[in-house]
């Protein structure tokens, strides 16, 4: 069998490759912690369950529209609308099974073999997976520690070119817990007003966030609007990663070509995750604001532990449930095994052997020599792990 050329262009998602070797070694009766899934651990709230039970009892069990259930693209521009400030109608709505598609269809939409689409470096591996999919250039957009994991705007400006036909976002980020500043969307908007360039704004975790005021939307600026598509869910914000529903939201021309993929690709979302989605969005939100404070907890717990591990630098992240430390001082030391560390993926691979730590390395979304570890879980397991990862590190400073 001879596979498409295209096919040897996409990659995989490292953190379930990760996931798969350290189950690996479980089955062989090794403790391992696992900190390599991005989603949280607590569970679906009962609300919303309860409501997927309804749809079934209703019999919401066929065929439901492309574009989604009318009664959830209200809600949704609802939200949309009041949560970012911007006029958003139903129509600009799409409902997908899970947010990736609103990565894969509006770049099928959008770009052309030879087009230019920048995006964040570090990232989310999607992002440069399925540029070079389709054919068109990836453009590494630098995100820098030393400004919180947010972009360096004169590089931005110096990659902008009569090619690029858009610009992916990530705030708060995947895999850093970075947040752009307000000043620094504004600048970018300023940059793309007059230019022929799409944004997709990937807006996920804008729900988990540290601090009082929430990640701004770039649509809050002026012209954005009609010249950005909004992806968000429900994975993140309400524990719904098995649900497989996310959205998005944006100028009507664009949705309505992503119906025309949608139709030929994945027919409907699930009527049942559908009216669970509606009650997520209609129902109490009274847990949200004390799950970010749990996560904050967390954050800090790990930060404080890492940073004590000798050879380890670990900034602090302003959202998202992941940190992203640096190994740079640990290259060239020799692990447990006798090997000598070069790289963050030699690190991570003898982390999980030596301590049964299980994170991923860096280099997987586009950035060394750094690691991500996903703190969705219990302190005392984070505890643990992070007592492992000094002990691997040879001691505490």
């Amino acid at each position: 069998m001879k596979l498409a050329e295209r096919i040897g262009r996409l990659g995989a998602e490292s953190a379930f490759d990760v996931l798969v070797k350290a189950r690996g070694l479980e089955a062989l009766g090794r403790s391992i912690v696992h900190l390599e899934i991005g989603e949280p651990d607590f569970p679906t709230p009962p609300h919303i369950v309860e409501a997927a039970k309804r749809a079934l009892d209703e019999g919401w069990t066929h065929y439901g529209p492309t574009q989604g259930l009318p009664e959830l693209r209200e809600a949704i521009a609802s939200y949309i609308s009041r949560t970012r400030g911007i006029p958003v109608g139903p129509q600009q709505v799409a409902v997908v099974p899970g947010g990736k598609p609103i990565i894969f269809f509006p770049l099928i939409a959008l770009v052309e073999p030879g087009d230019e689409v920048i995006y964040p470096n570090p990232g989310f591996p999607i992002y440069e997976s399925m540029i070079r999919f389709l054919g068109a250039k990836p453009v590494a957009m630098p995100l820098v520690e030393s400004r919180g994991f947010s972009i360096d705007l004169d590089l931005l400006y110096d990659r902008l070119t009569d090619r690029t036909k858009l610009v992916i976002l990530n705030a708060p980020q995947n895999p850093t817990g970075g947040v752009i500043p307000r000043e620094d969307l504004r600048a970018i908007s300023e940059m793309l007003a007059n230019r022929d360039v799409m944004v997709l704004s990937d807006e996920i975790y804008s729900r988990i966030h540290y601090g009082d005021e929430p990640p701004v939307s770039i649509t809050a600026f002026p012209s954005m609007l009609e010249k950005t598509i909004i992806l968000d869910g429900f994975s993140k914000t309400y524990a719904m990663t098995g649900w497989r529903i996310g959205y998005a939201g944006g100028p009507e021309p664009l949705i309505n070509a992503m119906r025309k993929v949608m139709s030929q690709t994945t027919s409907n979302p699930s009527s049942i995750s559908q009216w669970a989605a509606v009650e997520a969005l209609n129902g109490t939100q009274a847990f949200i604001k004390p799950n970010a404070r749990l996560f904050e907890e967390r954050r800090d717990l790990v930060v404080s532990m890492l940073n004590q591990a000798r050879g380890m630098h670990c900034p602090t992240p302003e959202g998202a449930f992941y940190v992203y430390p640096s190994v740079e001082g640990l290259v060239g030391k020799t692990a447990p095994s006798g090997k000598v560390i070069q790289t963050d993926e030699d690190f991570c691979v003898e982390l999980l052997e030596a301590e049964g730590v299980s994170v991923v390395f860096g280099a997987a979304f586009g950035l060394s020599p750094f690691f991500r570890i996903s703190y969705a879980t219990a302190n005392e397991v984070l505890e643990d792990a992070c007592t492992r990862i000094q002990r691997f590190c040879g001691a505490v400073k």
